[in-house]
């Protein structure tokens, strides 16, 4: 497995694993806490020598494999249009973001900031999700066309969930961001298809023979 090839599948399925999180907090109020704890985690590794760092090992990435072989895959009724639609907004966003240096220096420096308070809170305190929340809704939501996140009405008036969903949907974006500095681009995954979805298997199949 080509290293460059197999860290940029692993980003694709961080980007995968923020918008599955984010549909399972929009309908059910909660999600997969080991994935939400390593894609949220991911926003303040700003330093790493590779990308299974980023995320603390691939096996962190199951729940995103898992989407990413079901939206590449060949059985049409594992794939999930919301997701699909989260997983290009997320991947618009960040090919905006790019064409806007000013945001992205204002952003890394709103995410050092975020770093330096680790040193008194938690990451998961709520505090510091409120932060990263609004580090997405100042410095991303304005860059594009709003992403609707569809999902129980009631649950998505709470301000907890709105924060998770923030900070999960700026997870995905600094996933996206990796991504493309990795070489991935959008076309790549309509004519790699079979060559991804390969990857992402073999990857998911390594996880789960460990476990």
């Amino acid at each position: 497995m080509e290293k460059m090839e197999f860290e940029k599948t692993l980003a694709l399925a961080a980007v995968c694993q923020a918008a599955t999180l984010v549909q399972q907090l929009a309908r059910k109020g909660k999600c997969d806490q080991h994935a939400f704890e390593a894609s949220i985690n991911s926003i303040v590794i700003t330093d790493s020598d590779n990308t299974e760092q980023v995320f603390g090992g691939e096996s962190n990435l199951r729940v995103g494999l898992q989407t990413l072989v079901a939206q590449l895959g060949n059985t049409p009724a594992e794939k999930d249009a919301e997701i699909t639609r989260y997983i290009a907004s997320v991947l618009g966003l960040e090919r905006k973001l790019k064409k806007q240096p000013k945001r992205l220096s204002e952003l890394a420096e709103r995410i050092g900031n975020s770093q330096r308070q680790l040193n008194h809170l938690e990451l998961f305190d709520s505090q510091m999700m409120t932060n990263l929340a609004s580090i997405y809704s100042d410095n991303i939501s304005p860059i594009g066309p709003k992403i609707q996140v569809a999902g129980n009405p009631e649950l998505l008036k709470q301000q907890t969930s709105q924060h998770k969903v923030r900070a999960l949907l700026l997870a995905g974006v600094r996933a996206a961001v990796l991504w493309r500095q990795l070489g991935g681009k959008r076309r790549h995954i309509l004519f790699n298809r079979r060559k991804v979805l390969a990857l992402a298997e073999q990857i998911l199949q390594r996880i789960n023979n460990l476990h």
